[in-house]
Parts: structure tokens; sequence; C-alpha cells
């Protein structure tokens, strides 16, 4: 009997090992990172995007999505081997679109944060950027203290969003969220007394519209620029990252920024 206690015993162990690693076997087959290998294998790389944030990524009047970060993609995408793929997203949900692979990276003046670092894989910073403070050329508004209870409009779901919620002189404020910013600037001024968004974005319109905005010289936050990806792609960050570097070397980065900015604005190393 104490032997066939014995045998069962063994055995029982041998198939508990068994199971074991057989699970870490699961466990390690579940972090392979196959991310690069997809979308070459795809043969394209599907950007997420709002298309209404220009300059950065943006649908002209002949409906074509254009934007400085769209010509960093496309430029980053021929030099793969691939193709790119718009599409727009709500930003909203963009988390979600990731992790649902219905898109392979955000890349739209996607601004760092260490709570979109948890949800997750972000690039090295390839631009910095503020969040400002917008309003219609005849404002009385003269910085954030002259705001009391007026109106401020925001993206939903931004990280000017987060920047209104840690500034204390907006408390009073009433925050009107919208869905992108060409909804906030359509109500500035129509109803909206005011709006905190992108300082490129406020620079954009304020060139395209003389007279009709001025930008306050009180800056909310100070943020840096990146790529998300989901969080186990570390190979296609990689290779992305490595491809932005060699456009930066040869100075096809530099040409880019020109072109929307007239100027290198870029931080890529």
């Amino acid at each position: 009997m104490r032997v066939k206690k014995l045998l069962v015993l063994c055995v029982s162990a041998v198939l508990a090992g068994s199971m074991l690693l057989a699970g870490c076997s699961k466990k390690e087959e579940s972090k392979t990172d196959d991310s690069l290998q997809y979308v070459k294998d795809n043969k394209e790389l599907v950007l997420g995007l709002d298309a209404s944030f220009p300059p950065m990524g943006f649908t002209d009047k002949d409906q074509n999505i254009v934007g400085f970060d769209i010509d960093l993609a496309k430029e980053v995408t021929k030099r793969m081997g691939i193709k790119l793929k718009l599409q727009p997203i709500n930003w909203d949900s963009k988390d979600q679109e990731l992790e649902g692979k219905t898109i392979d990276c955000i890349w739209n003046g996607l601004t760092y944060s260490e709570d979109r670092a948890k949800e997750m894989l972000c690039s090295a910073s390839y631009m910095d950027n503020h969040q400002v403070l917008l309003v219609p050329e005849k404002s009385k508004i003269k910085s954030l203290k002259d705001i009391k209870k007026q109106q401020v409009g925001v993206q939903k779901g931004s990280t000017a969003a987060d920047a209104v919620d840690k500034t204390k002189e907006l408390k009073n404020a009433k925050i009107v969220y919208f869905g992108n910013n060409v909804e906030i600037l359509n109500d500035l001024g129509n109803g909206c007394d005011a709006a905190v968004m992108d300082e490129v974005v406020a620079k954009y319109y304020a060139k395209k519209d003389p007279g009709k905005f001025k930008i306050l010289n009180d800056n909310l936050t100070t943020e840096k620029y990146v790529i998300g990806f989901r969080t186990g792609d570390k190979k296609l960050k990689t290779e992305v990252e490595n491809q932005l570097k060699d456009m930066k070397k040869d100075g096809t980065l530099a040409k880019i920024s020109k072109k929307w900015f007239g100027e290198d604005l870029t931080t890529i190393k």
C-alpha cells in the first residue's frame, strides 16, 4: 500500500510539474512580441487619429487627411517598406481602439502623461508642446486671473482637460466639453469665452484667421508629444523610433517641420 501511495504521489508531482511548465510556456508565449512582424505581414501600419487636429493631422478642404504627423508617418512607413492607413477615431475611445487592434498606433499630437503610460507604450518624445488659453481677439480676458465664471471650452479626453482640472485659476469657470478643437473654435466667442488647447493648434488657427483669436501668455502646462503603441509592442515602437532618428540625421525631420511650422521644432536625438 505504501508503495502504491508513493507511486501515486510521484505521478501527481510529475503531472503538476508538467502543468506548471505548460502554464509557464503559455505565459511566455503570450509575451511574445510579434508587433513589427504583424505590420509587415499586413503590409501596412494603421494610424489612429483625431482628424480635426491641425496642423498635426486633419481633413483639408478636399477631404484628404494631411498634417505634420501624417507627413512623418508617411516617411517612416515608406522607409519600412509598408503602406500607411489613416484611421480617424473617437479621441475619447483611443485606448479601446488600440487594445482592440483596430489601429496599430496613435500618432496625432498625443501628449505623454503618467496615466497614459500605464495604458499604452509611449515612444520617445519628438516635440514639445504647451497647453494655452485662446480667446477672441477683442476679449477682455488678458490672463488666467481674469477668468471667473466664464465658459471655457476643452476637448473631452484630452490632456487639455487634465490641465484644466489642475489649474486653480479655472476652478470657478464653467468647463464645457467638446468632441474636438474645431467644434470648440466654432463656439469660441459664440458661447464659450475662452478655450484651452495645444499651443500648436492655437497658433495654427490664430495664423489662419488673423484678427480673430489671440493666445494669452499664460501656459497651463508644458508637455511632450509621443506616439502610442500597445503595451507589448516594443519591437514596433523601436523600429519607428529608429526611422525617426535616421530622419533626424539626414535632415528629413527638419524639412517636414519647417514645412508646417517654419522652423525645426522636433526633439528627436
